[in-house]
Order: structure tokens, then sequence, then C-alpha cells
């Protein structure tokens, strides 16, 4: 896991607006393109599915997924500025990649290609690596770590709902 150097030997960084606003964008981009996967199947193929009767109403998902994607930015942002103190550090990009990466392969799976079966597979397997990343950036950098757990439960709301959008369409 991201081991960090000793931090007393490297002063507070001060705010830096580009790179936050770089972080920021980074997960947005993997959002826009998830969005751009779902939208024709949220119009065409989704409404005629069978969905529990829990599952929140559409227009909901955009904003809870804008503000997690904010949220993973602003996290993100917090690991960059100390990325000197990280011995680590390719690992650790590593991994917050291969989540937006999930992230964005789920969408791909169960919008576009309509396999909730894999979709459901592949869903676990991201709430899986979201936990690691929020545990490699809790070691860096506490609140960046914290910051990790509505995203955290949103996905495995998420999953509990595949898994039932899976189990109420079996053929």
């Amino acid at each position: 896991m991201s081991k960090t150097k000793k931090s007393s030997m490297y002063p507070k960084k001060r705010f830096q607006f580009l790179p936050f606003v770089i972080n920021l964008l980074i997960p947005l981009f993997f959002g826009v393109l998830g969005g751009m996967i779902t939208i024709n199947a949220v119009k065409t193929w989704y409404p005629g599915i069978q969905k529990p009767s829990f599952n929140p109403p559409n227009w909901l998902f955009g904003p809870v997924w804008s503000t997690l994607f904010i949220i993973i930015g602003i996290s993100a942002y917090l690991v960059w500025v100390k990325r000197d103190q990280i011995i680590h550090f390719p690992r650790t990009v590593a991994v917050y990649f291969i989540q937006l990466i999930l992230n964005l392969a789920w969408s791909f799976l169960f919008f576009y290609n309509h396999l909730i079966g894999a979709a459901l597979i592949e869903i676990i397997a991201l709430l899986v690596v979201i936990l690691i990343n929020g545990i490699m950036f809790y070691k860096i950098d506490k609140t960046a770590g914290l910051l990790f757990i509505p995203y955290f439960l949103w996905v495995s709301f998420a999953t509990f709902l595949t898994y039932n959008i899976f189990i109420l369409n079996q053929v």
C-alpha cells in the first residue's frame, strides 16, 4: 500500500488552483463519458426493464453522480498535494484510475450492452477497488480517504440495485 515519507521535511503546500481544477475535471470527464453511454438507454431500454420498488427516480442519478465525481476530484487533489511525500505514488494513481475505469465500465456493460449479470459482477469489483482506493487515500490524507465514504455507500446501494434488477429480469 501507499506509505508516506516523513512529512516534517515537506512544508504544507498552498492551494493550487490549476491542479485543483484538473483533479476535479478528471472524474467529471469519466462521468460525462458514462453519461454519453447511458443517455439513450435511459430513454429506451431502461424504462422497459423490471426494477425494484426502491429504485430512485431517473432525475436523481445525474445530481448524485455529479456531486460524487466532484468529491472524488477533491479527494484526489488532497492526495496530489502530498505526492512528494508518497513512496508509491504511481501505484496510488493506478488504483485511482482503475476505479474510474471500472466505474465507466459498469455503464458500458449495464446500459450500453444490457448485460445486467456482467454489470453485477463488475460493480462488485468496482466496490472492492473503491474500498482499496479509499483506504490508500486515507493513509495519505485522512480527509481524502473519508471523502470516499459517500462514493462507497452510493456504489453499495447501486450494487444492491443492480442485483435486484438482475433477479427481476432473469429470463
